[in-house]
């Protein structure tokens, strides 16, 4: 997969996995977990076919040293760029790999080239189940720093969309929590420069540099990312005086990121209409993600990293249709125009929607 800040998985590690997704009966083999951030849990199982997901998960829990609970927090997942599959416990994780090419036939718009390239990892990643009360209900850091470094990926990676505040603030829990606590002669912005983009999202810095260059040309002079972030970094320090720091830093960002109406969601790829716009009226679509937790559902510009419409289940309803073979997913809601109330529809083309069932069934 594609992670902006971190290595690709090693070359050793990619083989193991081929290896495991192509090996069948009792014999013992080696099969890689993959957590979030690209480190590689590897695992010796016997009878790989017959492996279920559960049975993996467990393993792999006890490699982590997380306790009991962990299972409920956490979920085994197949991930390629094309797709991404929650496994259910009694899934088999060696038979929905066999059937891959299989899935993303049915459920994705890829070309024959990419459907027979693509291979997906087995990765360790939060239960879009597990309810956000109970996130902050834990006190094992290690739970906790997972789910931190899940967070953290999808706020860099444009998957949570925040606001330049709320990403500078992130920013300096993140600092505390991979840094240590602030120092005035280390932490310096000089210092902290060459790591922006390891606690700041890119899209957010490509925004801030752009309006930094507005204010620059109107005379006026705008606080650089590398002081905003040494602020952000003090703070945090300052607001945690206990030994357990770690720990109420984790909770403290992903605190805040439950404030995102999209944090802990499955994500589907989809298009949605462009509006008419020049002098030919022309039109086409853009690329959206669909996200789906289990308090509602909210459109994301793939490219823009802007969010289109976010709405929770109550607000609204929805169907799918197949028209011409074209799978769509409408979403209906009450919106208001120029304040006056009105129905309103958003068309979404996906194949995915057929897994959106399991989500919005």
């Amino acid at each position: 997969m594609d992670r902006s800040g971190t290595s690709p998985p090693s070359a050793i590690n990619e083989y193991l996995l081929r290896s495991s997704v192509s090996s069948s009966g009792a014999r013992s083999v080696d099969v890689i977990v993959y957590l979030i951030n690209d480190a590689a849990i590897p695992l010796t199982v016997d009878g790989l076919s017959s492996s279920t997901a559960h049975e993996l998960l467990r393993k792999v829990l006890e490699v982590l040293h997380l306790p009991d609970v962990a299972q409920e927090v956490f979920a085994l997942w197949l991930v390629s760029p094309f797709l991404e599959v929650q496994l259910k416990p009694k899934h088999h994780p060696y038979k929905v790999c066999r059937q891959w090419h299989d899935l993303l036939a049915r459920f994705t718009n890829c070309t024959l080239e990419d459907i027979h390239h693509d291979e997906p990892i087995l990765q360790f990643r939060r239960n879009i189940f597990f309810p956000k009360s109970k996130e902050l209900q834990i006190s094992d850091e290690g739970i906790l720093r997972l789910l931190y470094e899940e967070a953290k990926y999808n706020v860099l990676e444009g998957r949570y969309p925040c606001d330049i505040e709320d990403c500078e603030l992130l920013g300096g829990l993140s600092c505390c929590l991979e840094m240590g606590p602030y120092s005035q002669e280390k932490h310096t912005p000089s210092a902290l420069r060459p790591k922006l983009e390891s606690f700041l999202p890119p899209y957010i810095c490509k925004k801030k540099i752009g309006i930094l260059n507005a204010f620059r040309n109107r005379g006026n002079r705008q606080a650089s990312f590398e002081e905003t972030l040494v602020n952000t970094y003090k703070s945090a320090t300052e607001n945690v005086t206990s030994e357990d720091g770690d720990v109420l830093n984790c909770r403290e960002y992903l605190k805040k990121c439950h404030e995102l109406p999209y944090y802990g969601c499955a994500f589907f790829q989809g298009e949605v209409d462009k509006p008419s716009q020049g002098f030919l009226n022309r039109s086409g679509r853009k690329t959206v993600s669909v996200a789906i937790n289990m308090e509602g559902v909210s459109v994301i510009d793939r490219k823009e990293k802007h969010v289109l419409l976010s709405l929770k289940f109550s607000e609204l309803s929805w169907d799918h249709t197949y028209p011409d073979e074209e799978h769509i997913l409408w979403l209906e809601f009450d919106g208001d125009n120029e304040g006056t109330p009105v129905n309103k529809l958003l068309k979404i083309y996906s194949k995915q929607v057929l897994i959106l069932d399991i989500y919005l069934g």
